[in-house]
């Protein structure tokens, strides 16, 4: 009598345990950059429908309660030398690499926070049929640094919305940071990607034998 009690608390616990364990997050994935490319999912783009304002930003950040909207969380996390923060998250001072040109900026309002993969090529490539809520969340992504990027306003607006087949960063130097990230982002997100810009990512690869690619998928 008292094993059969036991057993039946046993397949109860069992069977509560999926509805109270927690789940598990995304392991993260490090592989060469071909490898990473070859993930790639292929699909032909459409910018039908787009308009920027159909991404959110920028929002409230990771901590609403500093009054640093997601731009200025992103500033104060990649400072070289950290700035000084005033009321409303006014920020001043400070230092900051824009490795895209290779410049040294020390004025906040000379930087532009870069998405990655900009929020028009995101839309071409799957973001069209995601939720308001996933768009605002993904023109806000802070969970991987590679996502956001503190550039020089001239070299983001030399991008535009570019993809790595019409544009890499004037920095030779920075060709292989730049793709590697790149295909990071758009792993993270499960993003597709054209033919042309498959072509410019392989090619890439093949000069950038020895980078690797690190992403984890986005929540």
């Amino acid at each position: 009598m008292i094993k059969a009690v036991m057993r039946g608390l046993a397949a109860t616990a069992l069977a509560l345990l999926p509805l109270t364990a927690p789940i598990p997050a995304h392991a993260a994935d490090t592989l060469p950059l071909a490898d990473a490319v070859a993930r790639l999912q292929p699909a032909t783009e459409s910018r039908d429908g787009y308009t920027r304002d159909a991404f959110k930003h920028w929002n409230t950040g990771l901590d609403p309660a500093d009054g640093c909207n997601t731009r200025n969380e992103v500033l104060l996390d990649e400072a070289v030398e950290p700035p000084a923060v005033g009321p409303g998250c006014r920020l001043t001072g400070g230092r900051w690499w824009s490795y895209y040109d290779a410049t040294w900026v020390s004025s906040a309002s000379g930087l532009d926070i870069d998405h990655m993969v900009p929020l028009a090529e995101a839309w071409d490539s799957g973001a069209s049929t995601w939720t308001p809520a996933r768009r605002e969340a993904y023109a806000n992504d802070q969970g991987a640094a590679t996502s956001l990027i503190a550039v020089t306003a001239r070299s983001n607006r030399s991008k535009a919305d570019q993809d790595p087949a019409q544009w890499l960063p004037p920095a030779a130097d920075a060709h292989c940071r730049y793709v590697a990230e790149w295909v990071g982002t758009k792993l993270r997100w499960n993003l597709t990607a054209d033919d042309a810009e498959l072509a410019a990512l392989s090619e890439a690869a093949e000069a950038c034998p020895e980078r690797t690619v690190t992403y984890e998928l986005a929540p």
